[in-house]
């Protein structure tokens, strides 16, 4: 099998090698004459359309670990894909070996120590499922088809990040397959510097088979979406910038962009109408008391769906809107705070959503998220206040020019209002973003991640991803 590697270069697999390969697995290892070939290398984003030379569909670990040495030996890029929904595509490549962790989607509950252990190809749907059933939940999410791994490895916002902290900040360990083959369990007291790494530090280090998190005692939430008509935005805007910081921790509410989905549930006099709106999520124990003030705030909102709701609910609230297979544009910064003048920005382009499905989400990241030391993680930005993400989306591949135009102009008015990075979850690949993106997204981290890179994976076999290069 011979294929290319650029425009210049191309690298042949030996077929025997392939063959040994498929014989020593027990999952599938598909190559694109085998039947399925198309619908295995699909991912979330339609954007992304890209034709691996193999498809290696891991039943276990030892398939991994063969997965990588053959990557390895046969000079092959090397893709790791968990949930695939990673918005640039990172999950996948071109002529290389794809690491497909879908069928490792186990998630084992220990109701007594209330932990979780979860697989490398689960998905949060698999990890609120299982915990719920024990009234217990650890934060990660708005969207239930999200990989678990990607997720977590690239920090993990969610629902109840002001609440519990990151994804990361209830990690207790994680089971690595390392570029050499070899097999770690990272945690605080083993292989603490990758322990440390693999919290934010994306997909650099290896293949990750499966996490321990914390369990927190999470049953029913009050949550659900407000919204208000498109001329109150500004008014909205401002108050919630100023509100959701001072909030109790138990208070979580993103701020949105959207177009009124043309559908049922949906009144039929709001269809098609842009609003902006906030989605809340509260844990504590007075709810009708903590939302009286703020459906007082503006009037009745035009929409109030804030109720008790079961978390796993809640989790996949929004996920009828968003199936597989839209095409997918981000763009995303780190802010610490929205000055008035930010605000007419966001004004502006909240009225120019290009499509019904396109919106802009302000993700706090305050509250015990916020109180982390900074370098206790190799999450940087412990001092930012939102995670902010401006995404262009359509089924309809001919709305991505004009959806790409609106988020690249929406970020570039917005960025100078910054705290300078991003979340690397919600970044599209180097080609679009430049590579000092990444850098600026780990600022003070950066180099130890370059060091713990060095000391794991010195040859960056780990590369396709929001990439860190081994110190030199």
């Amino acid at each position: 099998m011979t294929i290319e590697r650029s425009a210049t270069a191309t690298v042949t697999i030996d077929e025997t090698a392939v063959q040994t390969l498929r014989e020593q697995f027990l999952g599938l290892v598909i190559t694109p004459d085998d039947q399925g070939y198309d619908d295995n290398r699909a991912v979330y984003n339609a954007m992304i359309d890209k034709r691996p030379a193999i498809i290696a569909q891991c039943a276990n670990v030892a398939d991994v670990i063969a997965s990588v040495n053959f990557a390895r030996e046969q000079g092959l890029l090397l893709a790791v894909r968990g949930g695939g929904h990673n918005g640039a595509g990172l999950g996948t490549v071109d002529n290389g070996l794809v690491i497909d962790l879908s069928p490792l989607n186990g998630v084992r509950v220990d109701p007594q120590n209330r932990t979780a252990r979860v697989e490398g190809g689960a998905r949060l749907g698999d990890l609120h499922h299982a915990t719920h059933a024990f009234g217990l939940a650890t934060p990660s999410g708005i969207i239930s088809n999200t990989g678990v791994g990607g997720i977590t490895l690239g920090g993990g916002l969610g629902y109840l990040t002001r609440k519990l902290g990151l994804a990361i900040d209830n990690l207790l360990e994680a089971d690595v397959v390392l570029a050499d083959g070899s097999f770690v369990t990272a945690s605080e007291s083993q292989h603490s510097d990758l322990f440390w790494a693999l919290r934010g530090g994306g997909g650099n280090f290896g293949v990750v088979t499966s996490f321990l998190f914390r369990l927190h005692p999470i049953d029913t939430v009050y949550a659900g979406p407000m919204l208000w008509p498109l001329e109150r935005s500004a008014d909205v805007l401002r108050w919630y910038r100023d509100f959701i910081v001072q909030a109790p921790d138990d208070l979580y509410g993103f701020f949105a962009f959207l177009t009124v989905p043309p559908a049922p549930p949906f009144p039929e006099e709001l269809h098609n109408k842009k609003m902006c709106g906030i989605v809340w999520c509260y844990t504590g124990d007075q709810p009708e008391q903590s939302f009286a003030p703020i459906r007082d705030q503006f009037g009745a909102p035009a929409l109030d769906w804030v109720g008790p709701i079961p978390h796993p609910a809640l989790q996949s609230m929004f996920d009828p809107l968003y199936p597989p297979g839209e095409q997918w544009y981000w763009k995303a910064d780190f802010v610490k705070e929205i000055p008035d003048e930010a605000v007419d920005i966001h004004i502006k382009y909240g009225a120019e959503l290009p499509t019904w499905q396109s919106t802009m989400h302000l993700y706090p990241i305050d509250g015990v998220a916020g109180r982390v030391p900074k370098d206790a993680t190799a999450w940087n930005y412990r001092d930012a206040k939102w995670g902010m993400v401006i995404a262009g989306i359509s089924p309809d591949p001919a709305d991505n020019a004009r959806m790409i135009d609106w988020a690249r102009s929406y970020w570039q008015e917005l960025h100078p209002y910054s705290a300078g990075g991003a979340y690397v979850n919600m970044m599209m690949d180097a080609s679009d973003e430049g590579h000092e993106r990444v850098r600026a997204s780990y600022g003070d981290n950066f180099e130890r991640l370059r060091k713990i890179k060095r000391t794991y994976d010195p040859d960056n076999l780990f590369r396709v991803n929001q990439n860190i290069p081994p110190a030199e």
